[in-house]
C-alpha cells in the first residue's frame, strides 16, 4: 500500500462522522472497508491540499460499490475528508489501473 503502510486506524470526530452518509449515503464502515479491499488506488489530491496534505483514494467496499473517497493521514491515522460514489469517469480510471 506504500502511503498507509504504518497507519493505525481511522479518525472520525463529530464533525465528520455522519457527514458522509447525510451527504452521499456512504457510512464509516463503507469508508474504512475501502483500505481493506484490493485493488486500491491511491493518488495525492494537491488540488484541495492547503494546509495538510490530502489523497484521493478510489476502492471498493466489501458489496463491492465502487467509492471514491478523500482523505488526510494525521498521526498515523486515517481521516476521511468526505466520500462518495465514483463518477463514471472516475470509475473508467480505476478500471484501467486494474
Amino acid at each position: 500500500m506504500g502511503k498507509l503502510d504504518n497507519i493505525a486506524g481511522f479518525e472520525w470526530d463529530a464533525g465528520n462522522f455522519d457527514k458522509n452518509w447525510i451527504k452521499h449515503g456512504v457510512s464509516n464502515a463503507e469508508c474504512e472497508e475501502v483500505f481493506f479491499n484490493t485493488p486500491l488506488l491511491i493518488r495525492p489530491d494537491s488540488s484541495h491540499s492547503q494546509e495538510e496534505a490530502r489523497n484521493a483514494a478510489f476502492g471498493r467496499t466489501d458489496g463491492e460499490r465502487p467509492l471514491f473517497v478523500v482523505i488526510l493521514v494525521r498521526n498515523d491515522f486515517i481521516r476521511v475528508i468526505s466520500a462518495r460514489d465514483m463518477t463514471v469517469k472516475e470509475l473508467e480510471v480505476y478500471r484501467d489501473r486494474l
